[in-house]
């Protein structure tokens, strides 16, 4: 019995390299576990689950053929926030909530995409929050789709706009934040992507040691985590 974690492969038309990866990773690795979890940023931009294109359709396709021998969960990004129920059904995907809490090998897990642990960055929170309400959502998700393309691209240059402006430590996780939600649910080990810094990192919170994995984006390499009965190991596969 084996686990398997990706995240952050923000696949999109433009990047047919990653796509081919993702596909090969699906076919040659993730069908050998039992379960697949995807923490997030799936897909660079979602604007909705009508939205079909031939992307989507090969991703659909390709997990719902791997949902026949693995158990797919996926929770939400801050790029893919929008994938509704329609696209997770056609997919073979269960969604899953962040933070999500597992007992996994006789751990206790917390799965999380890892934008909520970015607290010092006050203007991401204020824009997440805003965004994942549902009157927006749905005021959103109303509008035509090339209204909502051309709303996602303006996002997108606004975002690129100000990340580029932003101190890197800001954009990282808060340690402060980390402790207090590994406390609040009584977990032993973190697992996370979103900062697109790919580590494992080892604490000690009040005299007891626990672990943090970051997953890494998908760009020169592919990042995923394995784990089983023996270990839970952050690993990585060149991308051409």
């Amino acid at each position: 019995m084996a686990f398997c974690f990706i995240s952050d492969l923000h696949l999109q038309d433009d990047r047919p390299e990653i796509t081919k990866a993702f596909v090969s990773f699906i076919e040659n690795t993730a069908t050998k576990a039992e379960r697949l979890y995807v923490l997030g940023d799936f897909f660079e931009a979602w604007i909705g689950d009508d939205d079909e294109t031939d992307l989507t359709l090969l991703v659909k396709k390709t997990l719902l053929e791997l949902s026949t021998s693995t158990d797919i969960y996926a929770m939400h990004g801050n790029r893919d926030f929008l994938i509704g129920s329609n696209f997770a059904e056609k997919a073979g995907l269960i969604l899953i909530d962040d933070p999500k809490k597992e007992e996994m090998f006789g751990n206790s897990v917390l799965l999380m995409h890892g934008d909520l642990l970015c607290t010092d960055d006050v203007d991401y929170q204020s824009f997440r929050a805003t965004t994942r309400n549902s009157s927006w959502r749905k005021e959103f998700l109303s509008k035509p789709i090339s209204e909502r393309k051309a709303i996602a691209k303006e996002l997108r240059a606004i975002s690129k706009e100000a990340t580029g402006r932003k101190k890197e430590d800001i954009m990282d996780v808060s340690e402060n934040e980390v402790s207090r939600v590994m406390e609040e649910f009584s977990v032993d080990l973190l697992i996370h992507g979103h900062t697109h810094r790919p580590d494992t990192h080892i604490m000690n919170f009040k005299g007891v040691t626990s672990k943090r994995i970051v997953l890494g984006d998908w760009d020169k390499f592919g990042w995923f985590i394995w784990m089983d009965t023996n270990s839970c190991e952050l690993k990585k596969f060149p991308i051409s």
